[in-house]
């Protein structure tokens, strides 16, 4: 392992954007059960709510759904539309994912970074990266 002077000025500042992108992450995962995301199934009759963590909430059935369709079919239906409300609450998740910090740690050599390359060559020394 080398010394660098110049990275350890600058650790103070990397552990403060550090904490930074953990209290946006801790907000953004609070705010991700809060939200309500709702999927139906492909005749609209059936839908399923969850919350942003994917976390099952509410399922309705229409009473066409009732009468038109068998066990199997409705069960489908149930399924399809949970599915449908897991995926679009995945893509939410994504997003913000994406939002904090560019989609993740700094990336050696991103532009407009300062902290990328020194970030990134104390994980590599320290085997992680």
């Amino acid at each position: 392992m080398k010394h660098d002077d110049a990275a350890d000025a600058r650790l103070p500042e990397m552990l403060r954007e550090v904490g930074r992108m953990a209290d946006a992450f801790a907000g953004e995962a609070r705010e991700a059960e809060e939200r309500r995301v709702t999927g139906a199934d492909r005749t609209g009759q059936v839908t399923a709510t969850v919350s942003g963590s994917a976390r099952l909430l509410d399922v309705r059935i229409g009473a066409r759904a009732m009468r038109d369709l068998d066990h199997v079919e409705l069960s489908q239906a149930v399924l399809e539309a949970v599915g449908a409300a897991r995926e679009a609450a995945a893509e939410e998740l994504t997003e913000v994912l994406g939002r904090l910090n560019g989609g993740g740690r700094p990336q050696p050599g991103a532009r407009g970074h300062p902290s990328a390359r020194d970030l990134d060559a104390m994980l590599r020394e320290a085997g992680h990266g």
